[in-house]
């Protein structure tokens, strides 16, 4: 587990601080990092990518999917998991929806081809998605690049936290990332999108997309190897394992060695010397044959950097690099960070956790600045051309125009890593209305009287049960890995799972936590400092599970 409210590092004056100044500061360790990657000639492998538009009928149905939408296009009537989706929305996002499907209709009609489906059929019944057609104009076209209310949902969720830079404590707890199930985070990321492309539009941001070129990435090796393809083979070996271990592993070296040396990361190891280190890091790493000894840390920081260039497919992925890009024309460093918490629950789960890996190493460096020399801005500066890397015809002028916005990016992840791996209350919020809304009965009528025939009967079953069993505000939490296998609480106001967990020995044991399981959520790793009482209003018929987490 994460450690859980943590104090921001940042003075306040950082995000005040637009990023206009920043260009003002000296690029010159930006730059100089610039040089030493066209000079090492290491840039991702282009072969592997082309920046290239897709038409508009592409882009719509790759968003739609993206969004868990795609049966809006796909011909595939009846109540699934899109409908359930479609029916928590809010009004600005199903006006996006409406949008997306409006203007894949039109390019499919301009191509003389019928849609598979019609956005009438999609949009036309009020239970499927409330006020979508009377929505008008929307709320959007009412705001302006720099209104500082705007009214999409991450606004009142993190308005408070941006005025005190510290975690906000609310009653159900914070939620990290690693904290709810896969699932969830399939759905969180679902809505992430949708929002994102509301917040964008609000701010009159067009959401571009990458394309990737049909062609096959290395299967074997380190460098140049997706990160899906590296874990699969790391975890053959290493079950588990989130973040490859050779990128771990030259982390570890930097820390053990070069946080205390002056110009970590910013000063190049020898050529020669990385090239041939590198060379016997694919021959030998995974024989556990490699002298790490031989590696100094400017040779360790080189081959880091290296490693993160050379993925076939970005760190910040193909397909979000412009929306990160995109968020550098913000004009609030508030609305930038609301920009950038989304597209971290949008990022697939190991480019996240490797992107963690590395911020969390960052901010270390950072941390040693008096004797390293290198300060926030500094590093920001030498990763940044290292993340946000520039392709095409265009790509050395837009680096040009993107490297002050694109170093000031990098500062706000590592400064807000603790808030931008926190799940927003909304997300959760919404999917548990999504949960809820995934579960309600079919239209058919006779299913619909089978149903609530079954219902009547466990309700009375339950009625029984709890007359039986458990009084109102009493939860019974099971602890198969105790001697008491099973405890009922009674909760009350000030009833924290911390104090649950107290009641349980684990002394020679793993710590364990609190998990809501079932109800209207998958799973939920509940804050030591959550209150009881109100997850169990809010979740009513989860169960209450005490066990180690899994990170």
């Amino acid at each position: 587990m994460s450690s859980r409210g943590a104090r921001l590092s940042s003075p306040s004056s950082l995000l005040e601080r637009p990023a206009s100044q920043d260009s003002q500061d000296s690029m010159e360790d930006y730059w100089s990092e610039v040089k030493n990657i066209e000079e090492d000639g290491e840039r991702a492998h282009e072969d592997l990518l082309e920046r290239g538009s897709m038409d508009e009928a592409e882009l719509e149905e790759a968003w739609l999917q993206e969004a868990g939408l795609s049966t809006l296009v796909s011909g595939e009537l009846g109540e699934g998991p899109a409908e359930a989706l479609l029916s928590t929305l809010t009004r600005s996002q199903a006006a996006m929806v409406k949008k997306r499907v409006d203007n894949y209709t039109l390019t499919m009609r301009k191509r003389n081809k019928q849609p598979a489906r019609h956005v009438q059929d999609v949009f036309s019944t009020p239970d499927t998605l409330v006020g979508a057609l009377g929505y008008g104009k929307g709320d959007c076209q009412r705001i302006r690049r720099d209104d500082p209310d705007l009214p999409v949902s991450l606004t009142s969720d993190l308005l408070e936290l941006q005025k005190t830079f510290q975690l906000p404590r609310p009653k159900l707890g914070l939620t990290h990332i690693q904290d709810l199930s896969c699932e969830d985070m399939k759905k969180i990321g679902y809505i992430s999108l949708i929002e994102l492309t509301t917040f964008y539009d609000c701010l009159g941001i067009e959401l571009k997309r990458n394309r990737a070129a049909r062609s096959k990435a290395r299967e074997s090796g380190i460098f140049g190897v997706p990160l899906t393809t590296l874990l699969e083979n790391d975890q053959k070996k290493f079950p588990g394992s989130k973040v490859p271990l050779v990128f771990r592993k030259l982390l570890s070296k930097l820390e053990q060695t070069g946080l205390q040396t002056e110009g970590i990361l910013r000063v190049p190891g020898s050529a020669s010397r990385v090239k041939h280190l590198r060379q016997e890091l694919e021959q030998k790493f995974y024989e556990e044959r490699f002298d790490w000894e031989q590696v100094r840390h400017n040779d360790a920081a080189g081959l880091l950097k290296m490693f993160i260039r050379e993925l076939p497919y970005p760190l910040l992925t193909l397909q979000h690099l412009p929306a990160f890009a995109a968020a550098q024309s913000v004009s609030s460093p508030r609305h930038q960070i609301q920009a950038l918490h989304l597209l971290i629950m949008l990022l697939p789960e190991p480019n996240r956790d490797t992107l963690k890996a590395l911020l969390e190493f960052l901010r270390k460096v950072v941390a040693y600045e008096e004797k390293n020399r290198m300060s926030l801005w500094n590093v920001s500066m030498i990763v940044a051309p290292n993340l946000f890397t520039y392709r095409g015809k265009n790509a050395k002028q837009e680096e040009m125009q993107g490297a002050a916005g694109a170093a000031h990016l990098v500062r706000l992840l590592i400064t807000y890593q603790e808030l931008l791996w926190t799940v927003p209350c909304f997300l959760i919020s919404h999917v548990r209305k999504l949960n809820e809304a995934s579960k309600k009965p079919p239209s058919s009528e006779k299913t619909k009287r089978k149903l609530l025939l079954m219902r009547k009967r466990n309700a009375e079953k339950t009625e029984r049960s709890e007359l039986t069993d458990l009084r109102e505000g009493v939860i019974r939490v099971h602890a198969p890995l105790h001697a008491k296998i099973s405890m009922a609480i009674q909760l009350d106001n000030e009833t924290k799972a911390k104090d649950v967990m107290a009641r349980f020995d684990y002394e020679n044991g793993p710590v364990q936590y609190l998990f809501e399981v079932g109800g209207n959520i998958g799973e939920r790793c509940l804050d030591p400092e959550t209150h009881l009482l109100d997850v169990y209003h809010v979740n009513p018929h989860c169960e209450w599970l005490l066990k180690p987490t899994t990170t």
